[in-house]
């Protein structure tokens, strides 16, 4: 499931509207990558999104 580990951020939900005010479903995914991280003292591998990634990266 695309879903990040540290946020909880998951795929959200809505429409395409066309310019006939048409409404089909649509879906905006997470861009969700599979990294490995120390957690506790062991090396796990975590479904981590960018942006936290990011962040993480900027702290250290």
């Amino acid at each position: 499931m695309a879903k990040c580990d540290i946020c909880g951020k998951s795929v959200l939900f809505g429409s395409n509207v066309s310019h006939s005010k048409r409404h089909t479903n649509r879906s905006w995914k997470p861009n969700i990558q599979t990294v490995k991280l120390e957690v506790d003292g062991q090396t796990k591998r975590v479904k981590i999104c960018v942006r936290c990634l990011r962040t993480m990266h900027k702290a250290s």
